[in-house]
């Protein structure tokens, strides 16, 4: 996001009522975030080729978009010509200050 980037106006967008006092704008609708991710699969499906791919999430901020970066993973797993074993742990990392 470029630094004069001005964002969207939420009321473009759903916002729960907790969060309309709390935002401004909204700099990238989910739809965008969903269409990345689901892009970033295809890339890591076609760069690891028929590889064992091994999937790591880092606990505490990253699940949701690990899983949803799997869904996707998965679909085009089953949905393709070939077949990729995954393996998946987790981490928790303790930041230290």
């Amino acid at each position: 996001i470029r630094d004069e980037e001005s964002g969207y106006n939420k009321n473009l967008f759903c916002i729960p009522k907790h969060y309309e006092e709390d935002l401004e704008r909204v700099f990238i609708p989910h739809g965008l975030i969903l269409d990345r991710t689901e892009r970033l699969a295809r890339d890591i499906m076609q760069d690891m080729g028929s590889h064992h791919i091994v999937a790591l999430c880092v606990l505490k901020g990253g699940y949701t978009f690990f899983a949803d970066l799997l869904d996707h993973i998965k679909a085009l797993n089953q949905n393709g010509d070939k077949s990729v074993p995954i393996t998946v742990d987790f981490v928790r990392i303790k930041s230290c200050c």
